[in-house]
Protein backbone atom coordinates (compact mmCIF):
# COMPACT_ATOMS: atom_id res chain seq x y z
CA UNK A 1 0.00 0.00 0.00
CA UNK A 2 1.92 2.94 -1.26
CA UNK A 3 -0.20 5.69 0.98
CA UNK A 4 -1.96 5.97 4.12
CA UNK A 5 -5.85 6.73 3.43
CA UNK A 6 -7.10 8.85 6.66
CA UNK A 7 -10.61 8.60 8.33
CA UNK A 8 -11.64 12.27 6.73
CA UNK A 9 -9.83 11.52 3.67
CA UNK A 10 -11.67 8.43 3.39
CA UNK A 11 -15.13 10.29 4.32
CA UNK A 12 -14.29 13.29 1.65
CA UNK A 13 -13.70 10.71 -1.14
CA UNK A 14 -16.69 8.49 0.33
CA UNK A 15 -19.13 11.81 0.15
CA UNK A 16 -18.18 12.95 -3.47
CA UNK A 17 -20.66 12.76 -6.46
CA UNK A 18 -19.81 9.33 -9.03
CA UNK A 19 -17.95 11.83 -11.77
CA UNK A 20 -15.64 13.51 -8.81
CA UNK A 21 -14.87 9.88 -7.46
CA UNK A 22 -13.95 8.68 -10.97
CA UNK A 23 -11.27 12.11 -11.38
CA UNK A 24 -9.60 11.09 -7.60
CA UNK A 25 -9.72 7.57 -8.83
CA UNK A 26 -8.13 8.55 -11.67
CA UNK A 27 -5.55 10.88 -10.19
CA UNK A 28 -4.60 8.28 -7.29
CA UNK A 29 -3.87 5.54 -9.88
CA UNK A 30 -1.15 7.89 -11.80
CA UNK A 31 -0.05 9.07 -8.70
CA UNK A 32 0.89 5.76 -6.98
CA UNK A 33 0.76 3.17 -10.08
CA UNK A 34 -1.86 1.40 -8.76
CA UNK A 35 -5.61 0.35 -8.44
CA UNK A 36 -7.43 -2.21 -6.51
CA UNK A 37 -9.87 -4.78 -6.77
CA UNK A 38 -11.19 -7.31 -4.96
CA UNK A 39 -10.37 -11.61 -5.45
CA UNK A 40 -11.49 -14.47 -3.80
CA UNK A 41 -10.33 -18.20 -4.75
CA UNK A 42 -12.80 -17.93 -7.75
CA UNK A 43 -10.56 -14.50 -9.05
CA UNK A 44 -12.03 -11.50 -9.90
CA UNK A 45 -15.44 -10.01 -8.05
CA UNK A 46 -17.28 -8.57 -10.41
CA UNK A 47 -20.73 -6.91 -10.29
CA UNK A 48 -23.87 -5.90 -12.93
CA UNK A 49 -24.48 -2.58 -12.96
CA UNK A 50 -27.64 -0.61 -12.74
CA UNK A 51 -27.94 -1.44 -16.87
CA UNK A 52 -26.97 -5.15 -16.84
CA UNK A 53 -23.27 -4.80 -17.64
CA UNK A 54 -21.10 -6.89 -16.13
CA UNK A 55 -18.47 -4.97 -14.25
CA UNK A 56 -15.66 -5.40 -12.43
CA UNK A 57 -15.12 -2.48 -9.01
CA UNK A 58 -12.04 -0.93 -8.92
CA UNK A 59 -10.80 1.21 -6.13
CA UNK A 60 -8.07 3.89 -5.37
CA UNK A 61 -7.30 2.19 -2.34
CA UNK A 62 -7.24 -0.96 -0.51
CA UNK A 63 -9.00 0.21 2.36
CA UNK A 64 -12.26 1.32 -0.05
CA UNK A 65 -12.08 -1.90 -1.96
CA UNK A 66 -12.48 -3.70 1.99
CA UNK A 67 -15.42 -1.79 2.80
CA UNK A 68 -17.21 -3.54 -0.25
CA UNK A 69 -16.17 -7.43 1.42
CA UNK A 70 -18.99 -7.94 3.21
CA UNK A 71 -22.29 -10.10 2.90
CA UNK A 72 -21.62 -12.06 -0.40
CA UNK A 73 -18.35 -10.75 -0.54
CA UNK A 74 -16.96 -11.34 2.54
CA UNK A 75 -14.71 -13.90 1.63
CA UNK A 76 -12.87 -11.36 -0.86
CA UNK A 77 -9.62 -9.56 -0.17
CA UNK A 78 -8.24 -6.64 -1.91
CA UNK A 79 -5.45 -6.96 -4.43
CA UNK A 80 -3.12 -4.50 -6.06
CA UNK A 81 -2.61 -4.41 -9.67
CA UNK A 82 0.25 -2.37 -10.88
CA UNK A 83 -0.63 0.42 -13.20
CA UNK A 84 1.98 -1.19 -16.15
CA UNK A 85 0.03 -4.42 -15.57
CA UNK A 86 -4.00 -2.62 -15.68
CA UNK A 87 -2.88 -0.91 -19.10
CA UNK A 88 -0.90 -4.15 -20.34
CA UNK A 89 -3.36 -6.41 -19.55
CA UNK A 90 -6.27 -6.03 -17.62
CA UNK A 91 -7.37 -3.45 -20.22
CA UNK A 92 -7.23 -5.42 -23.49
CA UNK A 93 -8.94 -8.74 -21.80
CA UNK A 94 -11.96 -6.91 -20.75
CA UNK A 95 -12.38 -5.03 -24.10
CA UNK A 96 -12.68 -8.60 -25.40
CA UNK A 97 -14.58 -9.86 -22.77
CA UNK A 98 -16.76 -7.17 -23.14
CA UNK A 99 -16.66 -6.22 -19.57
CA UNK A 100 -17.12 -2.75 -17.96
CA UNK A 101 -15.48 -0.90 -15.28
CA UNK A 102 -17.27 0.50 -12.04
CA UNK A 103 -14.82 3.33 -11.03
CA UNK A 104 -15.04 3.65 -7.37
CA UNK A 105 -17.58 2.30 -6.69
CA UNK A 106 -19.06 3.25 -2.72
CA UNK A 107 -21.62 0.74 -0.71
CA UNK A 108 -24.20 3.75 -1.52
CA UNK A 109 -23.38 3.87 -4.88
CA UNK A 110 -22.22 1.83 -8.21
CA UNK A 111 -19.66 4.72 -9.17
CA UNK A 112 -19.00 5.50 -12.96
CA UNK A 113 -19.49 2.72 -15.61
CA UNK A 114 -17.51 3.17 -18.41
CA UNK A 115 -16.01 0.97 -21.06
CA UNK A 116 -11.90 -0.14 -19.97
CA UNK A 117 -10.62 2.44 -22.69
CA UNK A 118 -12.13 5.52 -21.31
CA UNK A 119 -10.19 4.58 -17.89
CA UNK A 120 -7.08 4.14 -19.94
CA UNK A 121 -7.68 7.05 -21.95
CA UNK A 122 -8.08 9.43 -18.53
CA UNK A 123 -5.15 7.72 -17.18
CA UNK A 124 -2.90 8.64 -20.67
CA UNK A 125 -4.41 12.33 -20.15
CA UNK A 126 -3.57 12.69 -16.89
CA UNK A 127 0.15 10.91 -17.08
CA UNK A 128 0.60 13.20 -19.79
CA UNK A 129 2.95 16.15 -19.07
CA UNK A 130 2.07 19.39 -19.47
CA UNK A 131 4.26 21.71 -21.86
CA UNK A 132 3.59 24.28 -19.32
CA UNK A 133 4.92 22.65 -16.29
Amino acid sequence: MSYTLTEADKAAAQSMRDDERFNHFISRVCEHDELWILTDEHGCMMLTSDDDEDCIPVWPHADYAREWAVDDWSQCKPEAISLKVWQSRWVPGMEDDELMVAVFPTPDATGVVVEPGEVQEAIERKKKPSRYN
